[in-house]
């Protein structure tokens, strides 16, 4: 399953000998264990002797130990050093501060900082509302999280969360222009985050809540929507019922099914189950069917949290048992937000005719996608070495473009399902087929689509 990728990627710098056969040498050892060669750079040159940097893709430390071993093995050949470019990327952090404005002299200063600055303030005590005009607060956004669940690596805590934090405002940033900035809080205790971020609100015009494990995370986000005056967007869960709503209604499209008819079964119901089957109720599907760790939710389970309990109350109409093997029977879709390898081949053939497979459990999948593709008409996944990646990046930035630009206070279910559907709409029919079903995340279209769906609906919303 696993491939090399840049994710993992090491240069490695070696001294060889200045001959002709050496750079086939070099290049062919790489290969021969696997690693991928994306650059070959001659860094120095003598009259017998060449030091080189090779970079590679790689799968994990031990591969990369491989690829440095074959290297090593060659005659004349000396590693001088390994460096992983993941790592170098993130040295000093991704993100930092920029002046707006010029401070050259005197009256720039003044301007900028006191004297004058003391008018401004003055001018937002007198009326709050001012500080969306004459404040950074119009445009920023907090990055909030407490590093219970950082992505597939459970709780970690905020200090090891903060460079996923970073490149969260960095995304912010390039597809939305939107200054984002981490807020990584040491604390777990439900009441102590909300005060904090509760205090920490006048500087943002926005929070985005991420990787606060469940169930606490439906308790904060709900809690703090009642409480501020701004928008308060969960993107575990929010950020990925919107890309997997735009990505269904493409699928769909690819596959002649309207969503009315549709038996959807989805497996995981954390942050990001309860919201994609939340946010799919508003489109009518003819059923949800939910499964769990105890198997298809339903009404007669005892000890469910109150987020399960809802689940169970809204959906499986005909309050069916039983195992996600048995709830693949017959489904016309299957959405996966839960763990690796959960099925195979012999599952999907049991669907119903042309079926639908998005499963996005990162990095390994509940199904092998080319596994799911011997029976599935669509198949999509969160991974980026596959066709049809479900990535929250196609969502987010826009998502708060446009409730930034209404002067939003609070974010609707009705805003994200105009936000699915600006996604889905980039896709024309010219260019939707099997492997297209979402715009590329570096398709300039989208974040100014979905930005002008939130904003008028927000606006119309009032």
């Amino acid at each position: 399953m696993a491939v090399p990728g840049p994710g993992y990627s090491i240069t490695v710098r070696v001294d060889a000998p200045a001959a002709a056969s050496t750079a086939g040498d070099l290049t062919t050892a790489v290969g021969q264990v696997g690693g991928v060669l994306t650059a070959f750079d001659i860094v120095e040159s003598h009259t017998d002797r060449i030091v080189v940097d090779i970079s590679a893709n790689v799968i994990d430390a031990e591969h990369a130990d491989g690829v440095t071993d074959a290297l090593e093995q060659l005659e004349g050949v000396r590693v001088r050093k390994v460096s992983d470019r993941t790592f170098l990327i993130h040295l000093g952090g991704k993100i930092e501060v920029n002046s707006k404005v010029a401070l050259r002299n005197r009256d720039d200063l003044s301007r900028a900082y006191t004297p004058g600055v003391a008018r401004v303030c003055k001018a937002i005590a007198a009326n709050p509302e001012d500080a969306r005009r004459l404040t950074i607060k119009r445009n920023t956004v907090a990055v909030v999280t407490d590093g219970s669940a950082v992505l597939g690596l459970g709780n970690i805590g905020p200090a090891a969360a903060l460079p996923v934090m970073e490149g969260k405002a960095a995304l912010f940033k390039k597809f939305a222009g939107v200054d984002a900035w981490p807020v990584c809080l040491d604390t777990q205790d439900t009441d102590e985050l909300i005060r904090t971020v509760e205090l920490l609100a006048p500087s943002y015009a926005g929070i985005n809540l991420e990787d606060i494990a469940a169930p606490r995370c439906f308790e904060i986000e709900a809690r703090l929507r009642e409480k501020l005056d701004i928008p308060v967007f969960h993107d575990d869960q929010h950020g990925t019922a919107i890309v997997v709503l735009a990505a269904l209604r493409n699928a769909l499209r690819v596959v002649g099914k309207d969503i009315a008819d549709c038996k959807i079964v989805v497996c995981g119901v954390g942050a990001a189950g309860s919201a994609i089957i939340r946010l799919l109720r508003a489109k009518g599907p003819g059923d949800i069917v939910a499964v769990g760790r105890r198997g298809i939710v339903h009404t007669g389970l005892d000890d469910m949290n109150s987020n399960v309990r809802w689940i169970a109350e809204n959906t499986n109409a005909e309050q069916s048992q039983g195992s996600l093997h048995e709830a693949l029977v017959g489904a016309d879709v299957f959405i996966g937000v839960s763990g690796p390898n959960l099925f195979g081949a012999e599952q999907v053939e049991t669907m119903a005719k042309d079926p639908v497979v998005f499963a996005l459990a990162n990095p390994d999948p509940e199904i092998d996608p080319i596994e799911a593709q011997q029976h599935a008409a669509v198949v999509a996944t969160g991974r980026s070495d596959y066709p049809n990646q479900i990535n929250n990046v196609l969502a987010f930035p826009g998502v708060f473009r446009g409730l930034l630009d209404a002067h939003a206070h609070q974010i609707k279910d009705e805003m994200m399902v105009a936000a699915a559907d600006a996604i889905a709409d980039v896709v024309d029919s010219d260019r939707l087929n099997a492997a297209f079903i979402v715009p590329s995340v570096f398709d300039a279209a989208v974040a100014p689509a979905v930005a002008d769906a939130v904003k008028s609906v927000a606006l119309r919303e009032g």
